[in-house]
């Protein structure tokens, strides 16, 4: 880039492209809400038939469409900022340096060169006639000693001087070429195909973007304010509040799994990161499933051994799953959840459903996911499920449906608005034999619920309190015990179904008030009984206490299911219950009479 061309250019023009841009994709992502959140979900609501169902599959390709657009302007609007904010700052050190040349009497070209008056040094009898210089970018220590070696043997003062200018130009201009020769393919790469099918391999191509973009502007975005290292949900979201809209913009383009992750920050725009985290995994997640070759369809054969004919795998089939096998079961199991989640946003409207907000997500290991039914930010009453044992991201379309069925019966309680959340935000145990005897799991993920539901309180955005009710299903129940145990559980109410303890020995432990802890074990649960051999449950007396147990003090919920995976079955009183209690009506659920002891016993 020469002179001329930096000290003409305008940040200003640039940055209002990219608030163009930005408010382009403002549109485009209101538009995608409207589709989701208001018509498909009135359709789905009101409509049935071939028709119908046609027409929606319309729309939520349409909507696609719009967040795609909604992304890719994001990406295009920080680059536009990103770029504007790297050729400025070599501007202003190409302005510092002619302006300082200036006010030293020299005098700069057009070819950037500087040219020096004439002078002399002191005690010297004349003037030495003045010349002009060229500068070099990017000095070396042997080059830099070089030229003060030459300025002092110059007998013009200004010589040494107006070389120092020269070289300050000469740098400014090579870091503005370099800017613009590392933003222009960057820009150029932010098109989309010439179709109106969003497909898997644009939404890759978006995270290739990204990536793209991200580099670049690494030092726009170390620009901007940080999030706070290991902040609190209270510190996290006042950060997000004094960051200007472009400011926003830019870490929701750049790093939408970072923002997606801070619990504090308001449900919408977490929700907003985390679809494009959703979106962009589930395009690279499955263009990497389709490169996996097929696998072979002569899976077994047989051979005599012993005199005994035994079908063993064949070699071909081996030699695939040993190469491709664990990578193709763990590929599948994340696109299922991720299915499983836009299967949820597709269901809006259904029988009444709200929208959904998705507060977490993460396919990494085991998967994470946090998905609320209704807005948390503005609900009166919020409850947060944790699902057991085995619970991975390839199963939490059964964990959503359970909170689907208790919003269904909280909301129709008619005792204010509800959001039900599902919350798989630890690594729960995936095995019952080998994993779930141990409390680690529990111990490890419980500060992670116990932030969450302290960022519910941190994003609210209306002024009044919500009613909240922890829910644990499993091996879940032992983590919400643990998070009582461990510190503050940030609720008013706990919902335990088919516990097998909860390591505190008595109700008024875990940290809510007096009678506001709820039980259910159904006929042929046997996992309660596993508790009572030691597994999460406390030690009193020789024995194990478990929430069953009538000395543990829990409100004992009449439970009409049988297992250990129908408490959430419709239409039951198992279900029913848990609606109460989360709706804030626990006083109008059906409690178990007290067991029939023996009168010496009373």
């Amino acid at each position: 880039m020469d002179l001329a061309t930096l000290r003409g250019f305008r940040p200003a023009e640039y940055e209002e492209a990219a608030d163009g841009y930005r408010t382009t994709g403002d549109m485009a992502g209101a538009a995608k809400d409207t589709i989701d959140n208001r018509i498909s979900a009135g359709m789905a609501g009101r409509l049935r038939g071939e028709a119908a169902t046609a027409a929606l599959r319309e729309l939520r390709g349409l909507a696609k469409n719009f967040h795609y657009a909604q992304t890719e302007c994001g990406l295009v609007s920080t680059a536009l900022n990103g770029f504007a904010f790297d050729i400025a700052a070599a501007k202003r050190k190409l302005d510092a340096a002619i302006e300082d040349a200036r006010a030293d009497n020299c005098t700069v070209r057009q070819d950037g060169s500087v040219g020096y008056p004439a002078g002399k040094k002191p005690g010297a009898e004349k003037n030495e006639p003045g010349g002009t210089v060229s500068g070099s970018a990017g000095g070396s220590p042997t080059s830099d000693a070089l030229e003060r070696q030459a300025a002092g043997i110059h007998p013009n003062p200004y010589y040494g001087r107006a070389m120092a200018y020269a070289n300050r130009i000469a740098d400014a201009l090579r870091e503005a070429t370099d800017a613009d020769a590392k933003w222009a393919p960057k820009l150029r790469a932010l098109k989309a195909d010439d179709d109106l099918t969003v497909s898997k391999a644009d939404w890759a191509d978006a995270q290739s973007d990204m990536g793209g973009v991200g580099e670049a502007g690494k030092g726009y975005l170390d620009s901007l304010p940080q999030a706070p290292k290991d902040g609190t949900p209270a510190a996290n979201a006042e950060w997000w509040k004094k960051l200007s809209p472009e400011e926003q913009a830019a870490w929701l383009a750049l790093r939408p799994d970072t923002v997606g992750a801070l619990d504090g920050l308001p449900a919408t725009v977490r929700d907003e990161a985390n679809r494009v985290v959703l979106e962009e995994k589930r395009g690279q997640l499955q263009m990497e499933l389709d490169s996996i070759p097929q696998r072979p369809a002569n899976e077994w054969t047989w051979i005599t051994a012993g005199g005994y004919p035994s079908k063993v795998h064949t070699d071909e089939w081996m030699a695939w799953h040993n190469k491709y096998g664990d990578r193709y079961e763990q590929l599948n199991k994340s696109l299922k959840g991720m299915r499983s989640i836009q299967d949820r946003f597709d269901r809006t409207g259904e029988r009444g459903l709200p929208e959904a907000y998705l507060l977490g997500f993460s396919p990494e290991g085991n998967g994470r996911a946090i998905v609320a039914n209704g807005n948390p930010d503005t609900a009166d009453h919020q409850a947060v499920y944790v699902p057991g044992t085995t619970s991975n991201l390839g199963g939490i379309g059964g964990d959503i449906g359970r909170m689907e069925n208790v919003w269904r019966v909280a909301a129709g309680a008619e005792n204010g608005s509800v959001s039900t959340i599902t919350w798989l935000g630890y690594d729960a145990p995936q095995d019952i034999v080998k994993d779930s005897p141990f409390s680690h799991y529990a111990n490890d993920g419980a500060p992670a619920y116990n932030r969450f539901l302290d960022g519910l309180d941190a994003s609210r955005t209306v002024d009044s309190d919500p009613h909240r009710t922890a829910i644990g299903h499993s091996y879940g129940t032992t983590l919400i015990g643990s998070a009582a145990r461990q510190g503050d559980l940030n609720v008013d109410d706990v919902i335990l179904a088919g516990s097998p303890g909860v390591q505190v020995s008595n109700a008024d432990q875990m940290d809510v008030p007096k009678g506001h802890v709820w039980n259910q074990e159904a006929e042929g649960d046997v996992v309660p009984d596993i508790g009572r051999f030691g597994h999460g449950g406390t030690d009193w007396h020789g024995a194990f206490t478990i929430p069953s147990d009538e000395r543990f003090g829990a409100n004992q919920l009449v439970t009409d299911t049988e297992g250990h995976s129908d408490y959430w079955k419709e239409n039951t009183d198992s279900l029913r219950n848990q609606g109460l209690v989360v709706a804030g009506k626990g006083d109008d659920a059906e409690l178990k009479p007290p067991p029939d002891r023996p009168w010496y016993m009373k």
